[in-house]
């Protein structure tokens, strides 16, 4: 009996002794460390590079539209709407071809006069009815120097437009304005006109053939 006793005695110490209960407050104690040691799931934001502020950033992309805005004008005015700053033409003559460039942006009256005339093929089979050694000059229905479209056109000069070699300006009588569609072209500078013709345009491929124009070649065509 007294064996019994302490053995059951034993026993409850044995229970005792082990892994002690946990008790609720503890576990609500245990609950909320683990949650302060556990790492906090934030969601990553990507900061901006030190040396960048918002106020970096939107100068940037203001700075971006505006070259966009940019790029987009100058295509519309280049393009046909707007103002051109040069275009090219080719006379064919009987010598071979001559490529002049022209200044609508910087001589629209003169340029608008000469596409007028250049659009009804009004140049086609005329002559250089004028050949020296310092210029050649066509563009004369009566092929003498007397004759014109029917219609002048009032001079328009700009002082950075001279008359040099290769240059291409309307030819005229004494007066001013009685520029038609006789043109010349200078085989060699002639400062002296400078401020007194129309100069609206220079060769850029052909001088070569200027050169050997002789009166009365043919202008076969100009495009």
């Amino acid at each position: 009996m007294a064996l019994a006793k302490k053995t059951k005695k034993g026993t409850k110490g044995a229970k005792s002794s082990g892994s002690a209960k946990v008790t609720k407050p503890q576990a609500a104690a245990k609950g909320k460390k683990d949650a302060k040691q556990a790492p906090a799931k934030t969601r990553q934001v990507k900061q901006l590079p030190s040396f960048l502020t918002d106020k970096h950033v939107m100068f940037i992309v203001a700075a971006t539209l505006a070259v966009i805005a940019f790029a987009v004008v100058s295509a519309y005015w280049v393009n046909g709407k707007g103002i051109e700053m040069s275009k090219k033409f080719t006379v064919q003559t009987a010598k071979g071809p001559v490529v002049i460039e022209v200044y609508p942006n910087k001589m629209p009256i003169t340029v608008g006069n000469f596409e007028k005339l250049v659009g009804s093929n009004f140049y086609d089979g005329l002559t250089f009815h004028r050949v020296e050694d310092w210029v050649i000059q066509g563009g004369d229905p009566q092929g003498d120097g007397t004759g014109g479209p029917g219609w002048t056109i009032p001079l328009e000069v700009k002082k950075d437009l001279k008359n040099v070699r290769g240059a291409v300006a309307m030819a005229r009588s004494q007066e001013p304005d009685s520029a038609g569609s006789q043109f010349y072209i200078l085989k060699r500078n002639a400062p002296p006109l400078d401020g007194q013709y129309a100069v609206f345009g220079k060769v850029v491929k052909g001088m070569d053939i200027v050169d050997q124009i002789e009166a009365g070649d043919r202008i076969e065509s100009v495009r």
